[in-house]
């Protein structure tokens, strides 16, 4: 499936780069039957999309309860204290480790993006500022620096070398530590239409049995699984080292089971997944052309990487959205890649009080509906793309 040439998602543009044309690169889907894999053809280089990066987690209100109860939870279960660590690689700014720092338990958070990194210091948490990986990881262990409990929140899908990442988590976990990795369920993004998650930050799409294969293939034991309803569907894997010795918790072979049963090694799976978003553009460009018709006035909320794939996948411009509205002050002032539309801050939807708002963000829909309380109130409405176009 192919969504043609395409900006990178997240690189936001200023005002001085609107006389300048884009990088634009290939957007492809293909898969890897052997490997039980979705992925895109095209590897961009990682500095160009990680050296500087535009995503805080700490503006999501969602992302920082997510995170806190996570910890809350592993502190408790594997009796976490001083004497362990706590290591988390795609640290961002830290809003993850803080919580086990107030643990008391030490923490190390690893990422590629200076501004983030510089971020995550200022907040106390030691961060280096690197991309993981095998080198990384053997220096890390090297130095007695293996970690207790390791997470890697939504970044398994960004890596080019997927081998040596996962090999790296198995050179730095301890003997009896348990890796903690969440990313986006596949399954969802084909039953729910979300073709947006799929941008060039994003080169592999995971299903629990592609994910068995891989972990297996790099020292690594799956033991347990969880389904997750962040990001409009993830996986939560539970995995520590082969020579550990853990058992499988029945959720792994049940996953297994359902998924085979569902044909989602197999590539008839994905066959009508390209007809369904052609759907969608269909649907969404109706209900836009209708609203217009009307007079009304449109803007959209969250200047998020997926926002991007759907707006310049779709073609939807300046001519009917006014302008973008993110609580992120790192992108307010900023523009986005291809449709060019200004990002502002959230305050404008009560100035401008637009008729319709297409919620981006979707997948923190109910977070950003109960902040948009009073623009609701006062008769806005917000525009949900995804699984199809409805408003609320």
């Amino acid at each position: 499936m192919s969504f043609g040439e395409m900006p990178l998602a997240n690189a936001l543009l200023s005002a001085a780069d609107l006389d300048r044309s884009e990088q634009r690169f290939p957007l492809e889907l293909a898969f890897c039957e052997p490997c039980a894999l979705l992925q895109i053809t095209e590897s961009v280089d990682p500095e160009l999309l990680f050296g500087e990066y535009a995503y805080f987690s700490s503006y999501s209100t969602t992302m920082l309860d997510h995170a806190a109860e996570l910890v809350t939870r592993l502190v408790r279960e594997r009796e976490l204290d001083g004497d362990d660590l706590a290591m988390e690689i795609a640290s961002n700014d830290g809003y993850l480790l803080q919580h086990y720092a107030r643990a008391g338990v030490p923490v190390l958070g690893i990422d590629p993006a200076r501004n983030v990194v510089e971020a995550a210091r200022k907040r106390g948490v030691e961060t280096l500022c690197a991309f993981f990986g095998e080198e990384v990881a053997q220096e890390l262990a090297a130095h007695g620096r293996c970690a207790s409990v390791l997470h890697a929140n939504n970044v398994l899908a960004h890596v080019p070398d997927v081998n040596g990442f996962l090999g790296g988590v198995a050179s730095v976990l301890a003997a009896q530590g348990v890796a903690v990795i969440e990313t986006p369920y596949v399954r969802e993004l084909v039953e729910r239409t979300e073709f947006d998650t799929v941008y060039h930050e994003h080169l592999f799409y995971y299903s629990l049995t592609a994910l068995e294969r891989l972990f297996a293939r790099n020292g690594l034991r799956i033991v347990d699984v969880e389904r997750l309803a962040i990001h409009g569907g993830s996986l939560r894997i539970f995995a520590t080292r082969v020579d550990a010795r853990d058992d499988a918790r029945p959720s792994v072979k049940a996953l297994l089971d359902e998924e085979d049963g569902l044909g989602m090694s197999r590539p008839g799976y994905f066959e009508n997944f390209a007809a369904r978003v052609d759907e969608l553009r269909d649907e969404l460009w109706a209900l836009l052309r209708d609203l217009k018709s009307q007079g009304h006035r449109l803007a959209a909320y969250g200047a998020a990487a997926k926002g991007s794939t759907l707006l310049n996948s779709f073609g939807i411009g300046r001519e009917m959205l006014e302008f973008v509205a993110d609580r992120s002050q790192h992108k307010q002032g900023l523009y986005m890649p291809g449709v060019r539309l200004p990002i502002v801050p959230v305050d404008r939807l009560l100035e401008e009080m637009p008729d319709e708002v297409l919620l981006l963000a979707w997948n923190f829909a109910e977070e950003i509906l109960e902040q948009q309380a009073e623009y609701r109130g006062r008769g806005g409405r917000f525009i949900i793309p995804i699984p199809h176009p409805r408003l609320v």
